[in-house]
């Protein structure tokens, strides 16, 4: 394997474990396309940090995608609370402020190449050559140092409040009688989600980020009623998908992207097919087994 493909694979790795670590808590709150809502909506934030820096640094624009990212979290909470449902609240939510980013593009940077190639479908093919270097040395990938920082700033807020956090996914009413600060730890999560989207997708790619945010968080729920278990078997579905997508690109000279979530969503068939618990081939067998106990001798 080349140092080409293992960079690739690394970042499809670290994107997988960073997104399902965070999916798998929207999964439990029904919020599992909110990844998506975030991908898009950024944009207007992206092409004003263009216009007040002039600059299509990275730094910046992540900056500005972040700032609108947290706003579209809130936006969603604050329409959710005032009565409109999860769902109708992303849509309204994401769809407009992409059109306002559209519209700024249009009217702003339609001379500049920040069109939406350029800021929401990037490809991890070209990770390996858009490198960090720091102090005149090449110190690897920016996407492997973004999505690792993300990660693993995901797994330490994670493991210190996981109490919090599970309690806040489960049952919000009983977090507040302990006395646990719930639209607190809400935002942290959605914070943590946030960054963690807007790390991965200028690099990786919008479809990339979002399969990882639901698939292998999906998959793993159907294999496990326990929380504790569930994460760490997501991200092993999310990274066995990203090393299995990219082989699988590799022989059919396709989509990098493209064939991690098909992968992904090929070990998720498996687990709807084939959980001990919730498999549909499972469950067929639990009913003949029952028939056949039923029947007289």
């Amino acid at each position: 394997m080349s140092v080409i493909s293992g960079w690739i694979i690394l970042t499809g790795v670290l994107v997988a474990c960073a997104c399902s670590l965070v999916g798998c808590f929207l999964v439990l709150r029904n919020m599992a396309m909110i990844g998506d809502a975030i991908s898009h909506s950024v944009l207007p934030g992206i092409v004003i940090a263009f216009l007040i820096s002039g600059s299509r640094d990275s730094f910046v624009m992540m900056l500005g995608a972040s700032a609108v990212g947290l706003l579209t979290v809130f936006l969603i909470q604050f329409f959710k609370q005032s009565g409109v449902q999860a769902d109708a609240s992303i849509g309204v939510v994401f769809t407009a402020l992409f059109a306002v980013g559209v519209v700024l593009v249009s009217l702003y940077a339609g001379h500049i190449d920040l069109d939406l190639d350029c800021v929401l479908y990037g490809e991890i093919a070209y990770v390996p050559w858009d490198t960090l270097t720091i102090a005149g040395i090449a110190v690897g990938p920016k996407a492997v140092w973004a999505v690792g920082l993300a990660f693993i700033l995901g797994l330490l807020l994670i493991g210190m409040f996981f109490k919090q956090f599970k309690l806040c996914s489960f049952d919000p009413a009983a977090a507040a009688a302990m006395g646990i600060p719930v639209a607190l730890f809400h935002y942290l999560l959605m914070g943590l989600v946030s960054m963690t989207t807007v790390a991965s997708f200028e690099s990786v790619g919008a479809i990339l980020v979002v399969g990882m945010l639901v698939v292998p968080p999906a998959a793993a729920y159907l294999l496990t009623e326990r929380l504790s278990v569930m994460i760490p078997l997501s991200m092993g579905i999310g990274a066995a998908s990203a090393v299995l997508g990219y082989g699988l690109a590799y022989l059919l000279d396709a989509s990098i992207a493209g064939c991690i979530i098909c992968a992904a969503g090929g070990l998720f068939v498996l687990a709807f097919l084939f959980s001990p618990g919730q498999g549909v081939v499972a469950r067929k067998w639990s009913r003949t087994r029952l028939s056949d106990n039923r029947k007289p001798a």
